[in-house]
């Protein structure tokens, strides 16, 4: 029996085999022709054979791979036959077919991951079986922060190859911050000239001694994106872009000090952020800055083709609105409560302008503060409140709530674990993970467009770092956003270690430098670097 991960709904084992020979071919039929071009692509990289492209259905007869449409099934299920006429995969639609070939690549085993043969006379053998399979949620996302630690463009394709690999469909670039503007926007070239790189870093958590006394930075050309935007299409993968407003801004706001409450500080003064937390210089909510970012969405938007366009809007101090007399005397002329309905009118703006060029915002489900803005969308992470109080009055929630699904937590209690950060979730806790909250009514769950794990990576230098944060957490997230699972203490988590067993070769055939179930090598601990660690389990608030 296959021991798929994600875990398939349905699978019927059969009891032969199908062979893969250079004889082989595989035939792409109408809509599924992206599809084959990366199965054959990815299969001749690992196996050595050439997999030619069938002319008709007919010539895979026996040991080859068949692909097509069939509108039966829904927009990303698929079915994958394998017996003695060969393999067929069938999608309801290009998606359902990829996700259908993404299993075929599972069941040949580990080292149909890697970039070349690694030799041997090696069988490659699929096994006769049935399998049905379709997602439980529509978004399975996971966000990656290079704001704080920048990954260079071939890290983020990496990236994508993993989430492909593990059947996650949407990946949320969060660009800007406080310490970094990682996208080229040509009419403000300076958002990369100055705010793109910091002069030194924090080494560990902010109360850490520590610094790294180098120069940090970099950020990707339009050009970068529209390879990054192109390279997830390919994989049915929706990148799902983030410009943090109206706080996180620093960046920004040194590269354009006018963007700051200039009536309060010297913005002049300001320098690209070198350490962690949340600073205090948030935007001036200013004509003049809803003009600056229009322009920055304007051309995220030629960039992006994505229904939902991230603002951000967390964490958001207002310690300057209240002492600003600009920010005071917009709330006294829009009529406004407090600060917290200024931020509401300023998200409010993008909402207006976002739908009028027919996309959707979203935010950090700090947006409800002071009234939530039409139309608008909720990434919830200060666990469930935020998402149940969006759903209830009917707005879209994608939920990412950090005490389950922040993957820069710390994976186990032990003192080697490296910068360790905030509670231990460890892989079964986050196994156990429920997206929905029981307190939804059906209709009100109907809101959950699906949910998302976060990396930030204040704490992650590099690609390893990130890793080893990521796998195999990401692995348990995944299996959660496509499997319908039981109830969480139901969930057979003896089970999915088991599978997980056989699935570490395939993570050392990608070459993820995941934790290994007994803990971290030494080359992945960072020894005498502070970290954040909170004991005791997280509020399940």
């Amino acid at each position: 029996m296959a021991e798929l991960i994600p875990a398939a709904r349905d699978v019927v084992a059969g009891s032969g085999e199908v062979r893969l020979t250079a004889r082989s071919q595989v035939h792409a039929g109408t809509g599924t022709e992206g599809t084959g071009r990366w199965l054959r692509g990815v299969l001749w990289q690992a196996t050595g054979l050439p997999l030619h492209e069938a002319r008709e259905p007919e010539d895979t007869e026996g040991d080859g791979i068949g692909l097509r449409l069939d509108p039966g099934l829904g927009p990303e299920e698929y079915r994958l036959v394998s017996d003695e006429t060969g393999v067929l995969i069938e999608g309801g639609s290009a998606a359902g077919v990829f996700w259908g070939a993404q299993t075929l690549r599972q069941l040949l085993g580990p080292d149909a991951y890697r970039k070349a043969p690694v030799g041997g006379d090696r069988t490659w053998a699929v096994p006769h079986l049935t399998v049905q399979d379709a997602p439980r949620f529509r978004w399975r996302g996971l966000m990656l922060d290079v704001a704080r630690h920048f990954m260079p463009k071939e890290g983020v394709l990496r990236y994508l190859d993993l989430m492909a690999a593990h059947k996650l469909n949407v990946f949320h670039f969060h660009l800007t911050d406080d310490q970094g503007w990682r996208i080229e926007i040509k009419r403000y070239p300076r958002l990369t000239e100055v705010g793109s790189w910091r002069a030194r870093t924090k080494f560990g958590h902010r109360a850490s001694p520590l610094w790294e006394e180098k120069p940090h930075g970099g950020f990707y050309t339009q050009d970068d994106i529209r390879e990054i935007v192109a390279y997830a299409a390919e994989r049915h993968i929706t990148v799902v872009p983030e410009i943090d407003v109206p706080g996180h801004s620093q960046a920004a706001i040194a590269a354009y000090p006018e963007l700051g409450n200039t009536d309060v500080i010297d913005t002049s003064s300001l320098r690209v952020w070198d350490s962690w937390g949340i600073s205090e210089n948030v935007l001036a909510p200013t004509d003049n800055t809803l003009r600056f970012y229009e322009g920055v969405f304007e051309e995220l938007l030629e960039l992006f083709p994505s229904e939902f366009i991230h603002v951000g809007g967390d964490e958001c101090l207002k310690d300057q609105w209240r002492r600003s007399p600009t920010a005071q005397a917009r709330i006294k002329e829009l009529g406004l409560a407090d600060e917290d309905a200024l931020q509401s009118w300023f998200i409010g703006h993008f909402d207006t302008w976002l739908t009028a060029r027919g996309r959707r915002l979203i935010g950090w489900d700090e947006i409800l503060e002071g009234g939530l803005a039409e139309g608008a969308a909720v990434s919830s992470w200060r666990g469930y409140q935020g998402g149940i109080a969006a759903a209830r009055s009917g707005h879209d929630v994608v939920m990412c709530p950090e005490q389950h699904v922040y993957l820069d937590y710390r994976q186990d209690a032990g003192e080697d674990e490296p910068v360790p950060i905030a509670y231990v979730r460890t892989l079964e806790d986050v196994y156990r993970f429920e997206p929905v909250p029981p307190q939804l009514t059906s209709e009100e769950a109907a809101h959950v467009l699906g949910t998302q794990a976060n990396l930030w990576t204040e704490v992650m230098e590099d690609h390893a770092r990130v890793d080893y944060q990521a796998f195999p957490r990401l692995v348990a997230f995944a299996e959660v956003a496509w499997s319908a699972l039981p109830a969480p203490a139901e969930r057979d988590f003896a089970g999915f270690e088991r599978r997980m067993a056989a699935h570490y070769g395939l993570l050392d055939a990608l070459g993820v430098g995941y934790r290994p179930p007994t803990g971290p090598l030494p080359w992945q601990q960072r020894p005498g670097v502070l970290g954040r660690p909170i004991e005791g389990a997280p509020p399940n608030r």
